[in-house]
């Protein structure tokens, strides 16, 4: 469903106005009330998800991997499906109307991912990953404190330690061994699930720095029964998942394409190979005469870009030096913003985070852990900066890829400001309709124009920050022709480690989380960027043909921003019809 997607997401807000305080135009009233029909399915299936998200009243609630949940999901899904269009038939405003489409879009992708999922694949669950989610989503600098204890009583009802709850590592192996003779079920990658056994252990301990960091009461027995559950756990999943996982990571095309989809890639995989090969060699070209200043400047024996990236990167900050830096940075950034009027920017500050090892291993590239999009009270988007991960049989990895100066331009552009950071900032501030909000969502949404943001800041760097940011943007080019050649059989795993490491010069840390995520951790969710950015892109250029001298880039930005997360081609819409119709 929707909130395992936003879970791999992740990727994407400071003091922000109580967006439910303000009234809002009859049609988003209007709009929500359809939607909540999702939120309730959305809080019934999985209410950590859910309560993430702001629905109230689910902080003490957890997911249960019941043996029937695929059919109630299967028949909750067509039930709600049936009513949205009933009112989509009787609706005449074409905002809701409009609204009501991405609903059924949402519910029609979930409904073939329950079914494709149930019957291609064993049901696997990383339970240390899960549960942790759950405790983290509640242990937080920006949670009141009154709300916290709820996580004590989920690590209860996780572990069965609450009468009429069974341990949720019991039920993730009842329902594993319950299709476990499924004639042509596939099991999960191996790589996936060596991966999983070596974080266990980071899972564990993650908890319990949470639970002792927020001054939790009452949890220290269910917290050893958890480490004990999660070690038979694991012993299950060696004894009896890994003979049965595939050495083949790649999925069957059906399941892939279905992928592609529900991160909003409209390409395919043909269509991305061409294009993504053709701007990688762009990216490429565009690269050279930047490194040659540098080099000249530099006095640098080599003038190759990538000979110039590596020995940027020897430049890196001290671990007390990498905050101040990325937070001065963001201000540059900033004051470039507000003179050169490219966005409206709000006054106040953007939040800055080194990453736990546990919160590294759940998600190990920097992301954007966006605020709460529902019943927000002042809660803030966080850009949250990895220090490492690990490599095969948990060789310790070190990023080298944003800890030097000239990377903090392009990163902070991407997830803080103008990027992320801003985008769901002003979904939380503008009281978007919630089916634009969080069932529009999707990667190629959010990613393009992280990406986007990126580029348009990139005349403003400085020579080294230029080169960093399409060094970055030569990864997001490789990401879209290497993912839908490793699921083709078209490249190698080493293969497409030799690209990252030498042609795009990433860190073997680095390039390790680029292929766990092509190949088990998100396969299609990489190529989301370049297709976003190219989208929106195209729509710029659009506007700007129709416009002429009249195209304003400020007014534009902002335009953009105020609609959500609309797809591309209602984008597209929204743009010609509103922005430039209205001139």
């Amino acid at each position: 469903m929707r909130f395992a997607l936003f879970a791999v997401l992740l990727m994407c807000c400071a003091v922000l106005m109580n967006a439910q305080d303000r009234p809002r135009p009859q049609w988003v009233v209007r709009s929500n009330e359809n939607a909540q029909l999702l939120i309730d399915l959305d809080a019934k299936y999985e209410p950590e998800g859910a309560a993430e998200e702001g629905v109230k009243g689910l902080d003490d609630q957890i997911t249960i991997l019941a043996a029937d949940r695929h059919e109630k999901v299967a028949a909750d899904l067509t039930r709600v499906r049936a009513e949205l269009q009933k009112r989509l038939t009787a609706e005449k405003d074409p905002l809701v109307r409009q609204d009501l489409e991405i609903l059924i879009q949402s519910v029609d992708r979930d409904l073939r991912e329950n079914d494709a999922n149930y019957k291609a694949f064993l049901p696997y669950a990383n339970v240390a990953q899960t549960i942790y989610s759950g405790i983290k989503a509640l242990l937080d600098d920006q949670i009141a404190a009154d709300r916290r204890p709820a996580a004590v009583a989920r690590l209860k009802k996780y572990t069965g330690s609450e009468t009429g709850f069974t341990a949720m590592t019991a039920m993730a192996e009842a329902r594993f061994r319950e299709r476990l003779n499924t004639p042509g079920i596939l099991g999960p990658s191996k790589d996936r699930v060596e991966k999983d056994l070596a974080d266990t252990n980071t899972y564990i301990t993650g908890i319990a720095l949470l639970l002792e960091k927020y001054n939790q009461k009452g949890y220290q027995d269910a917290l050893a029964k958890l480490k004990d559950q999660l070690t038979e756990y694991d012993a299950f999943v060696r004894r009896e998942v890994l003979p049965k996982s595939r050495a083949d990571f790649r999925l069957p095309p059906e399941i892939y394409k279905l992928r592609l989809e529900q991160y909003g890639v409209d390409y395919t995989p043909e269509e991305l190979r061409k294009i993504a090969h053709a701007g990688f060699l762009s990216i490429q070209a565009e690269m050279k005469p930047i490194a040659e200043r540098i080099a000249a400047a530099r006095k640098l024996p080599s003038s190759d870009y990538r000979d110039v990236v590596r020995v940027l990167k020897k430049e890196q900050l001290g671990s007390d030096e990498i905050l101040p830096h990325y937070k001065a940075r963001l201000a540059e950034i900033e004051d470039i913003v507000r003179k050169n009027k490219l966005v409206t920017l709000p006054s106040r500050p953007a939040i800055i985070e080194l990453a736990s090892a546990a919160e590294t291993a759940r998600q190990p590239a920097p992301h954007m852990v966006p605020p709460p999009l529902l019943n927000n009270n002042g809660e803030r988007g966080k850009f949250v900066l990895p220090m490492g991960t690990s490599g095969t049989g948990g060789e310790a990895l070190k990023y080298d890829d944003f800890t030097f100066a000239a990377a903090s331009w392009t990163l902070i552009a991407h997830e803080a400001r103008p990027g992320h950071e801003l985008q769901f900032d002003s979904m939380v501030e503008n009281g978007i309709s919630l089916a634009r909000a969080l069932y529009a969502f999707n990667s190629t949404n959010v990613e393009g124009w992280g990406l986007y943001s990126e580029w348009f800041m990139l005349p403003y760097m400085p020579d080294e920050g230029k080169l960093v940011s399409l060094q970055l943007r030569l990864l997001r080019a490789a990401r879209a022709f290497l993912d839908p050649e490793l699921q083709e059989g078209l490249i190698t795993p080493e293969e497409a480690m030799r690209v990252m490491q030498e042609d795009v010069v990433l860190s073997k840390a680095m390039a390790t989380e680029e292929l766990d995520r092509f190949t088990f951790r998100g396969p299609g969710q990489a190529v989301s960027y370049y297709d976003g950015f190219t989208r929106l892109l195209e729509i710029r250029q659009s506007a700007e043909k129709a416009m002429g001298a009249k195209f304003d880039v400020l007014r534009f930005h902002d335009f953009i921003l105020s609609q959500g997360l609309l797809p591309p081609n209602l984008l597209r819409k929204a743009v010609m019809e509103d922005f430039v119709g209205g001139k």
